[in-house]
């Protein structure tokens, strides 16, 4: 049932001052202890970062936060252009894009690796450029639609004969979903020995550079079974993402290429964004399988993404501010799937590409100014990355619901978390949680700091009981890892 919330517009201070206030005061180094803790998996996608700023990043912030993976933006040769979507039309597969060059790459990936965090590659292999755009690329390639010299040329790719255009129009029939062009890109013949070995080599070259994973781009569009022969011709194990958007009644599904990796559940942040905004946060307490998304163990989570970012109200954003702080906070507690937490840039039109100089050259990340949001950095989601880390392996215990919007619940005897999006505050409950008696850091508003905490602290008493209030539109959150005596 929609929700009632006549004070929203009055609190949208309090939240702000709560929940990101860092956003307003640039952090140019973290804790080193913050998420040390247990196994790193989450992943931060730094979307259309630039390599100097991604391996700074590194190791200002998202190794000392405990963040396991960056996931960089496509990194080959594009079409020329402002728009976002241009680092998603290959050209050619040098590594040189407005992002930086090849050595500014493979720099990025050695000062990752030495914070700690490993390198996933969003990769383009399902198609190439379409007509929009003309050539040369970035980095000075001749190329036409279904002609880039010395890639490919026009029997490499499908041409499926349909809807005048070769375009894709209807999502219920398999053939042309895989078949046909995606906006009239230019789909590669993945099906082609020819075209997985190329492909399989551009890939090979960004492990030759040390990358440690991919996101596969596009996958709804390739048989599982291609996406399977260009893994076999891989020269190392890694991590595979896949992006295979579910669309109910239809006959291509997530499913399908658990075999090859994780996949994304797309349904994840379309369902987290519906109850936080309309419904009862009352109703999480079985979600991921319980709501019949893919096993957690190959799903790959997210609140929001590049893609889905720009399909507002139907997805949470950086725009909605303590909200969006909020569900990533949950995401980040709740043990379904692995997450992804975004990082953006500011934008007002949806093709607006990133923050760039006058010749098309990404900026800087300079957070929290030029237009650059870095969600990653946010206090209460960077902080409950070392809840994450901490809590690795336990499950849900001493759930808790109102029937409404106020929500508790543990993860074994490492971690509690209580969120109240009620518009009102709660005053004077006890929580049980499974957790040791002690003083612990309420990450939420602050973190450990030496042998003290920087925010409000939580006494749990020998029963594992702890007491306190929690504002409207807030949350509070213990962990072993800030455990302070």
């Amino acid at each position: 049932m929609p929700r009632n919330r006549p004070l929203a517009a009055v609190l949208t201070t309090v939240v702000l001052a709560t929940l990101t206030a860092a956003v307003t005061t640039a952090v140019t180094t973290a804790p080193v202890a913050a998420g040390t803790a247990g196994p790193k998996t989450v992943i931060a996608n730094l979307f259309e970062w630039n390599w100097p700023s991604v391996g700074a990043e590194c190791g200002a912030s998202l190794g000392p936060r405990g963040y396991g993976y960056v996931q960089v933006s496509p990194p080959q040769e594009h079409v020329r252009g402002q728009e976002w979507w241009v680092a998603y039309q290959p050209v050619s597969y040098r590594i040189e894009s407005r992002k930086g060059t090849r050595a500014q790459f493979q720099s990025m990936v050695i000062a990752c690796h030495a914070a700690g965090v490993k390198v996933i590659v969003d990769a383009v292999v399902n198609h190439m450029a379409n007509t929009d755009k003309s050539g040369p690329g970035w980095a000075g390639s001749a190329w036409t639609h279904y002609d880039y010299p010395g890639t490919y040329q026009v029997q490499d790719f499908h041409h499926c004969g349909r809807n005048g255009n070769d375009d894709i129009v209807n999502y219920n029939d398999r053939y042309e979903v895989q078949n046909c062009e995606l906006a009239n890109l230019a789909d590669l013949d993945t099906g082609a020995a020819y075209v997985r070995d190329r492909l399989a080599g551009y890939l090979n070259d960004l492990l030759s550079l040390g990358v440690d994973g991919f996101r596969m781009d596009a996958s709804k569009h390739m048989p599982a079974a291609d996406i399977a022969a260009l893994r076999s011709r891989l020269s190392r194990p890694v991590y595979i993402v896949q992006e295979v958007i579910y669309g109910a009644g239809e006959p291509i599904g997530p499913l399908e290429y658990t075999g090859n990796g994780d996949v994304h559940e797309f349904r994840y942040g379309k369902d987290l964004a519906r109850v936080f905004r309309d419904e009862r946060l009352a109703y999480l307490n079985n979600f991921g399988e319980g709501w019949g998304y893919i096993p957690s163990n190959v799903a790959n989570v997210f609140v929001d993404n590049h893609d889905t970012q720009r399909d507002v109200p139907g997805t949470l954003t950086y725009r909605d501010n303590g909200i969006y702080a909020l569900a990533n906070a949950f995401m980040l507690a709740w043990p379904y799937g692995s997450p992804t937490v975004m990082s953006s840039y500011e934008f007002t039109d949806r093709n607006q590409g990133p923050p760039s100089d006058s010749a098309g050259r990404t900026n800087n990340s300079t957070c929290y100014s030029g237009g650059w949001r870095c969600e990653h950095r946010w206090p209460v989601i960077a902080n409950m990355v070392g809840f994450r880390n901490a809590v690795a392996g336990t499950g849900v215990v001493n759930w808790y619901d109102n029937g409404w919007q106020h929500i508790a619940f543990g993860r074994g005897s490492a971690g509690y978390i209580s969120i109240n999006d009620e518009d009102f505050a709660v005053t004077g409950r006890s929580y049980r949680t499974n957790m040791p008696a002690g003083r612990y850091c309420d990450v939420i508003h602050g973190e450990k700091s030496g042998s003290g905490c920087t925010g409000p602290v939580v006494t749990v008493d020998s029963g594992g009981w702890f007491r306190a209030d929690i504002a409207a539109h807030d949350a509070v959150a213990i962990h072993a890892g800030a455990r302070i005596s």
